[in-house]
């Protein structure tokens, strides 16, 4: 009995769950234990001086939620809105807390349960994509899916400054 459920523990450790999405036609994921909610898009609040990659706020349940363009932080071009844009909200961790953000993507497409030993090392170059936002790449049978490291995709002062926008702080 002791040995089924260590056996079920195991296979927990070496499965992955991640949220594909799709971003300027390629395929991305998020680990789904960061994941709180994905909401349809209905519109942002510009905020004016910030960084082009802010794409600006919504309130969600009284609380502002900063939005971020990957595709803008990525370096390419804005995501256009369409009819499956939506906003995930991810909780990022940095400095010890997390923090509640926005990712606007083209469309989320599935959650995927993976074994670990399919996602391959982040790549140390190539794609125009900093190779520090990448967890690594999941070898799919059909394509590929880009890992990001959700913590890592905003350095600690610029998400220290989305927190102090979201606090409603003067930045």
């Amino acid at each position: 009995m002791a040995t089924s459920m260590s056996r079920g523990a195991t296979d927990e450790q070496r499965t992955l769950q991640v949220l594909t999405f799709v971003l300027g036609g390629e395929f991305f994921g998020i680990p789904i234990e960061q994941v709180r909610e994905i909401i349809e898009f209905g519109g942002l609040t510009p905020v004016p001086t910030m960084p082009p990659y802010l794409r600006g706020v919504i309130s969600l349940r009284g609380a502002v939620v900063p939005v971020v363009d990957l595709q803008v932080r990525f370096g390419r071009t804005e995501t256009p809105f369409a009819r499956r844009t939506c906003v995930v909200i991810v909780e990022a961790r940095r400095n010890g807390s997390d923090n509640l953000l926005g990712v606007l993507v083209d469309a989320v497409n599935e959650v995927l349960t993976v074994d670990r030993a399919r996602l391959e090392p982040r790549p140390s170059m190539g794609g125009g994509l900093r190779s520090e936002f990448v967890r690594g790449i999941l070898n799919l049978e059909d394509r590929l899916v880009v890992a990001l490291d959700i913590d890592r995709v905003l350095s600690d002062e610029e998400m220290d400054g989305l927190a102090a926008l979201a606090a409603g702080e003067p930045g």
